[in-house]
């Protein structure tokens, strides 16, 4: 995220952007219709809680009726309070009411009263209120309530964020506060990124591992009892995706390791960015809780859940007509006690990514019988309706994944002949020609003679995984403690990776080596050899924001080249994959930039300064790179993963040649006085897979402006476009035009998009090159403006390729 949340919270209190006292009042006006999360316990979604859920959100949606429907020109009034000022040299960024006018005009204003005037000056500019809403006059009627809903919606972080008592879910609100504000000044949609990540944030959802529960545990049971069980599942999620989790400072009471209250304040984090704020908020993008969390936060909140949920149902059992009593006291204790021992069960399939089960006898005649309509069991998982798009299953006739309802082939003939129709259509290869491949590569005597024994270009941490399968070689996450004890062989080790480190880096003091080792926030990633460490990663996590510092990396001299360092950084990056932590960063000097080169480090950061900024230490004479995880990969895997499909894909070939290779009698048509043939009259070539290419001519007339305005926007939107939003300005850089002949820059490419200049996108992307090409031949490597313009570039290849427009 581009916003720091450790910013001052009581910044907002003096208006720093904006009035403060109207802001204040404004807020009040409307944000009244919040969501009341602010208790800091977690709590239930009871009848009567979701009943005022729903009235809060209700009354929200009025009040943004109700502005949807002032006059424009009020509404532009309301708008520059948010809008910075448009007058050449100015740096206001919203309008603020004069003093006298506050003096004048307490806060008894109503809807029917006038928020201002048009040639009201501005307390801090001067500066009138008109120059503030002269790029919003254009705006179409849509956009205008987009950003005046996106005023609502700041309003009610604010009055939310003064009533929140916890500090950590204040420094949330403050965050999106921040956000919608910047994006209303800018226009510009809410995007979320950073440390966080984006959700899913772990797979297989919760939503996912209910429905292989239900199929699971339940699959055998008559068509009721099951109907039971699946009205149960769809209750639990229903009360899971609006519950009001707790907060970690209440959490802390209860959990002691450090490591689960970390990983809780991570989830909760993301939980309120993503999940509860948004189902207030609609400027921001919403998901389900159910569908975009996985096992770690349902293990952390599940007993206390659960105890709540039952101690509510079993409150307002009285109210409850006769079947749902019933089924909430007698049914649903023993669903949730089954779906507890799945979920801390070490072994449960439920949480098999690759989960294999048929559906219940009774449903799949129902799917059978109507290949067109949705399933009534994928309700309980994730939706068709919800905005994130984050299904994480399918159990619907049409879209059920095939390796979830494997079924033999009598039984399932329309499907199997269907989906060979559109392998023959796409030109894929068979699931059962891989199989055999497989197969095939897996036999031991496949792989023979001298390529068996001498490997060419193998793996560099091949050896290292061959010694740990054979136990030559463990690995282990060690760390010192303070507060609980620390067994004689942790000790021990450490002792030794303080010597290793102390070896292999003598530029460092013993003592500053010391002063990391036994520090119990870091800890080690030690590689042990006959009982003694020989190798050691010490890193410190930053939880909060989303990466760890890998302070010392070293393997014993008399170990080295062996794979040891490039396998542990593999089972280091495992380790912080399972604990949500997707970034590293690291100084490193002359000497270790190749290795972290090689282990995917680069010296291009990624993560926003204002991330690592104060937290990392600085060392002099080294470089810092940055590593991105993908959560996707097991580093531990990735090359024997490769080295698989690279044998499947050669057999492939060698496949392919088999059956295409075969000697045709050569062309005598030219003898015989023909000049020229097509090409696909060439016998053989369409056999060995050979296509006409159908090159779409490019248009003489105008090129569609609508995706190159579209392009244009986002690229002017980039956080790394500052540099290039408008000409250089000769005062400031006397001698640019010196050495540059040919200038260029977004706002003349606006211009020149206006104009229709761009009759083919050839043009577009030429002058969109020349931005950058300027841009490195006048500026040299080492400066901010170089490297946004390799950021910039490599974002707008990427967003051409995605509208394919770039046919490079």
């Amino acid at each position: 995220m581009t916003t720091p949340m450790t910013d001052d919270i009581n910044a907002i209190a003096i208006g720093s952007d904006a009035d403060s006292q109207t802001h204040t009042h404004e807020a009040s006006s409307s944000a009244n219709a919040d969501d009341g999360s602010s208790s800091n316990a977690a709590t239930p979604a009871s009848s009567e809680g979701q009943a005022s859920r729903q009235s809060n959100l209700q009354r929200i949606q009025q009040r943004k009726l109700q502005v949807y429907n002032w006059p424009h020109n009020k509404k532009l009034l309301k708008l520059a309070i948010y809008s910075a000022c448009q007058t050449p040299e100015c740096n206001c960024n919203g309008w603020k009411t004069p003093v006298a006018q506050q003096t004048a005009r307490p806060n008894t204003r109503t809807d029917n009263q006038p928020l201002a005037s048009f040639t009201d000056p501005c307390r801090n500019c001067n500066h009138i209120l008109e120059k503030h809403v002269t790029q919003l006059q254009g705006l179409s009627g849509a956009e205008i309530n987009r950003l005046l809903a996106a005023v609502v919606d700041v309003e009610n972080i604010f009055m939310s964020m003064h009533r929140e008592d916890d500090q950590d879910t204040k420094r949330v609100y403050y965050f999106l506060f921040k956000l919608l504000r910047k994006c209303i000044l800018t226009r510009s949609e809410p995007q979320i990124d950073g440390p966080l990540g984006q959700p899913p944030f772990e797979k297989p959802s919760i939503a996912r591992a209910i429905t292989n529960f239900v199929l699971y545990k339940f699959n055998t049971l008559p068509q009721r009892e099951w109907q039971t069980m699946y009205d149960l599942a769809k209750m639990f999620l229903h009360c899971f995706n609006h519950w009001n989790f707790e907060t970690p400072s209440v959490r802390k009471l209860q959990v002691s390791n450090p490591e689960d209250i970390s990983a809780y304040q991570i989830n909760y984090t993301r939980w309120l960015v993503f999940c509860h704020v948004p189902a207030f908020c609609d400027s921001l993008p919403h998901y389900d809780t159910s569908l975009v969390f996985g096992r770690t936060l349902l293990r952390a909140v599940f007993k206390s859940v659960c105890r709540q949920l039952m101690d509510k149902c079993h409150s307002e059992r009285d109210r409850m007509p006769p079947e749902k009593r019933v089924l909430v006291l007698n049914h649903f204790p023993r669903f949730l006690g089954l779906l507890e021992e799945e979920i801390f069960s070490a072994n449960s399939p439920i949480w098999d990514p690759d989960f294999k089960q048929m559906p219940p006898n009774h449903l799949q005649t129902i799917l059978d019988k109507t290949p067109g309509k949705r399933g009534e069991f994928e309700r309980v998982t994730a939706t068709g309706e919800s905005r994130d798009g984050f299904t994480t299953v399918s159990l619907s006739s049409g879209c059920i994944k095939q390796e979830n309802l494997k079924r033999s082939a009598e039984s399932r003939s329309e499907i199997s002949s269907g989906k060979r129709r559109r392998l023959e259509e796409s030109d894929d290869v068979s699931e059962r020609t891989v199989a055999e491949i497989v197969a095939t590569i897996s036999d031991p005597n496949y792989m023979c003679g001298p390529d068996a024994l001498f490997q060419m270009q193998a793996p560099r941490d091949e050896a290292a995984k061959l010694e740990e399968q054979r136990k030559l070689i463990e690995f282990h996450v060690i760390g010192n403690s303070l507060t609980g004890p620390v067994n004689k062989q942790t000790m021990l080790w450490l002792i030794g990776l303080h010597n290793v480190f102390s070896h292999q880096l003598p530029e460092m003091t013993k003592e500053y080596i010391s002063q990391l080792v036994f520090d119990p926030k870091h800890k080690t990633l030690a590689l042990i050899k006959e009982g003694r460490p020989i190798g050691g990663i010490c890193f410190r996590t930053f939880h909060s924001q989303g990466f760890s510092e890998i302070v010392f990396c070293a393997v014993t001299s008399n170990e080295q080249v062996k794979g040891y360092g490039t396998h542990l950084m593999n089972h280091l990056k495992d380790y912080h994959i399972r604990n949500n932590i997707l970034h590293f960063l690291t100084f490193a000097d002359e000497f270790a930039i190749g290795y972290f080169k090689k282990q995917g480090f680069s010296k291009d950061i990624k993560l926003p300064r204002a991330m690592y900024q104060g937290y990392i230490k600085d060392y002099e004479g080294a470089t810092l790179m940055h590593c991105e995880l993908n959560p996707r990969i097991v580093y531990t895997k990735f090359t024997s993963v490769i080295r698989r499909q690279k044998e499947i894909v050669k057999k492939l070939i060698d496949m392919r040649q088999k059956e295409v290779r075969k000697i045709h009698p050569g062309l005598t048509c030219f003898k015989e006085g023909v000049r020229s043939i097509p090409v696909e009259a060439v016998a053989g070539l369409r056999e060995a897979g050979y296509r006409a290419a159908r090159a779409a001519p490019e248009p003489a007339h105008d090129a569609d402006p609508a995706p190159l305005r579209n392009l244009l926007h986002a690229v002017k939107n980039h956080a790394a476009a500052w540099p290039f939003l408008k000409p250089v300005d000769k005062s400031e850089v006397p001698d640019y035009y010196d050495h540059i002949k040919y200038p260029m820059d977004l706002r003349t490419m606006s211009e020149r998009l206006k104009a229709r200049y761009y009759v083919s996108k050839r043009l577009f992307i030429a002058d969109m090159t020349r931005i950058f090409t300027n841009c490195r031949l006048y500026n040299s490597p080492d400066t901010d403006y170089y490297r946004c313009a390799n950021t910039l570039e490599k974002y707008f290849q990427a967003k051409m390729k995605e509208a394919g427009l770039w046919d490079k």
